[in-house]
């Protein structure tokens, strides 16, 4: 918004460059290319293979996350495993699929294993 402020009033484009960065950076300020404050997001590798992760779920929604993995690597996916279930999980590309999720929020049983009482040897 200075930046807005300072070419308004007549003064140089170069002057905001000396407190706000590169002159490229406030061009794009002024162009309304850029917000300030907000960096630029790359472009999301995954996009490209969400279809094929949804179809493939949908046809089996017990499919390992480590198989799907491994067929869209072969398809072109460069991407890391852990950046892969994370777009999944942020797509919400695994289907619903009520028994597996009815042991959510069960009671858990805990079993007490005072010291001495079990030994397992191997």
């Amino acid at each position: 918004m200075r930046t807005h402020c300072v070419v308004r009033d007549g003064r140089s484009r170069r002057l905001p460059g000396t407190w706000a960065g590169d002159r490229k950076t406030i061009r794009g300020y002024l162009n309304n290319e850029r917000t300030p404050g907000q960096r630029r997001q790359p472009p999301d590798a995954f996009m490209p293979f969400l279809p094929y992760c949804r179809q493939r779920l949908a046809d089996d929604p017990h499919l390992w996350a480590s198989t799907l993995f491994d067929e869209v690597t072969a398809l072109g996916y460069e991407g890391a495993y852990s950046t892969f279930t994370r777009a999944l999980r942020r797509y919400q590309v695994r289907p619903h699929c009520e028994p597996c999720h009815a042991s959510t929020g069960r009671n858990v049983a805990v079993i007490a294993h005072p010291p001495g009482e079990e030994i397992q040897f191997d």
